[in-house]
């Protein structure tokens, strides 16, 4: 009997047991780390010369693990790989795929300070953030195993004396999935399992900054029973094998999560058509957002200051959810702009692997360089009301930042920068809240703080968004009670951790019978 879906608790660090047992994980982990990672193609594990050097981006000369780098013949033979597999995969019954990947839930959740760790590490999550992760992975094993136990069922049809009709879904084949590094288990997971369960073997390229952690969840897959070939293991750098694996013909689909930029040249690759390519290609997309807070003439000040500073600071800024864009009643905007300086300056801000800080390092140099160039944009866009310092002498710390009367065209308020960097706004009534809101090309995430019942079912429709909050923060979708995915330019809204995502892995067939 498999109970209903109940979402993985989050682990309470205020109690000292649990804080001691995340302390053991954390030093547990310091023991393994440098350690050299292979390929995994077929179950067999595969050391190239060329790796992917991870390190710890509170801590720049700390090794967290090297990593083999696949090459195109690699993905070439993992292609034969998943081809063979799934001739024997999608014919299992969907209920003994899904107790794969229950199976795989429950180790997950014996581990679960252990993985964690790793994700304080290799990542540089704090605590909760990390053990946040670990716990959306543990939901979406369960989640997605439920799901399938469901769409085996397939639909109702009419029927007609002397004729039986049937709607089922099938597997379509083997494809390519591309998590990013800052849900790098989560993502990872629920990127690679949701197509799993549904029958498709998979090719997973893990980012190249956190290669460790995906390594991790292959090790669990294969332990909960997943048979070789299902899921393969493809670390490597994205200019050497990345379109390759999306051009390739054999690719049905990819599953994509990370920048604008990359999407869409997924998008456009994938739309032609190789020679020996017997199918259209389908591309799940996750590009990203621009993700806006509206504080109304009501609101509760209190409340919208904790909504926007843990919104935009949560692990540095670096979710696609964030909030980076705040647009205030000009009744209440110094209010909510004072309010919200003070509860920043309250947050800590240090290596998660040594203290349970509020916020940790930004995930690579190129990411720091990036903030602070946006920074010194903000300082001219804007006023600077509170942080831009930045400190990258033993790791990539940006401290959190507010900016003030920043135009809303401005670039701070247009382009999406991935850190721990907020831009204030004023506008005169709702109105222009929702107008200023529906600016970006953007449309993951947003939030309403307001009192106001008829505004709060003008923006349920009018602000266009993909995941939409009321009186809390514009963050922290949960599997199953917030599926998550966003319109525009923020990708194809497929709606992960949702009811309707495992089809876009398969496809629908009608099966008629005259009697």
């Amino acid at each position: 009997m498999v109970l209903p879906f109940k979402h993985e608790p989050f682990t309470d660090f205020t109690v000292k047991e649990n804080r001691e047992a995340f302390k053991e994980a954390l030093h547990k982990v310091k023991t393994e780390l440098g350690k050299d990672y292979p390929l995994v193609i077929n179950g067999e594990k595969m050391y190239t010369k060329d790796k992917l050097v991870s390190v710890n981006p509170a801590n720049k000369e700390q090794v967290i693990g090297n990593v083999s780098k696949a090459t195109k013949q690699h993905v070439d033979i993992a292609f034969e790989t998943a081809l063979e597999a799934f001739e024997t995969w999608r014919s299992m019954a969907p209920e003994a795929r899904a107790h794969v990947l229950f199976r795989a839930a429950a180790i997950a959740r014996r581990r679960k300070h252990e993985l964690s760790a790793w994700l304080v590490y290799e990542a540089g999550k704090p605590w909760n953030q990390a053990d946040g992760d670990t716990a959306e992975g543990i939901d979406f094993l369960e989640y997605y195993g439920r799901q399938m136990l469901e769409l085996a069922k397939g639909k109702q049809l009419n029927q007609r004396e002397n004729e039986n009709n049937q709607y089922f879904y099938k597997a379509i084949g083997p494809g390519v999935v591309i998590p990013p590094w800052n849900f790098a288990f989560a993502i990872a997971c629920g990127t690679a399992v949701a197509p799993i369960v549904a029958g498709n073997p998979v090719l997973l390229k893990p980012s190249e900054n956190t290669p460790v952690v995906a390594y991790k969840l292959i090790g669990i897959l294969e332990e909960a029973g997943l048979p070789k070939g299902v899921v393969n293991f493809l670390p490597g750098d994205p200019l050497e094998i990345g379109d390759y694996m999306v051009d390739h013909k054999e690719t049905r689909f990819i599953n994509f999560t990370g920048s604008r930029a990359t999407g869409v040249r997924i998008y456009e690759r994938a739309a032609k058509v190789q020679q020996g390519q017997q199918f259209l290609k389908r591309v799940i997309a996750e590009m990203g957002g621009k993700d806006t807070i509206i504080v109304d003439k009501d609101a509760d000040v209190d409340m919208a200051a904790d909504a926007i500073v843990h919104s935009a600071f949560g692990f540095s800024g670096q979710k696609c959810s964030a909030c980076s864009r705040v647009i205030v009643h000009k009744d209440l905007y110094e209010q909510v702009i004072e309010k919200s300086v003070e509860l920043t300056k309250e947050l800590s801000v240090g290596n998660p692997a040594e203290q349970d800080v509020y916020m940790g390092a930004v995930v690579n140099q190129k990411q720091f360089n990036k903030i602070k160039e946006y920074i010194e944009i903000g300082k001219a866009e804007g006023t600077l009301v509170y942080g831009g310092n930045a400190d990258d002498s033993t790791g990539n710390f940006v401290y959190p930042t507010i900016f003030k009367d920043v135009d809303p065209k401005a670039r701070l308020m247009q382009e999406e920068i991935f850190g721990p960097v907020v831009a204030f706004t004023k506008a005169n009534n709702f109105d222009e809240m929702l107008e200023i809101a529906n600016n970006t090309e953007y449309g993951l995430t947003g939030a309403v703080i307001s009192n106001n019942r008829a505004h709060l079912e003008r923006a349920k429709y009018e602000f266009d968004v993909g995941n939409l909050y009321f009186n809390r923060g514009c963050t922290a979708a949960i599997v199953g009670y917030q599926p998550f995915g966003g319109f525009k330019m923020s990708g194809t809204d497929s709606k992960a951790g949702g009811p309707d995502y495992l089809q876009l892995f398969m496809e629908a067939k009608v099966v008629s019978e005259k009697f």
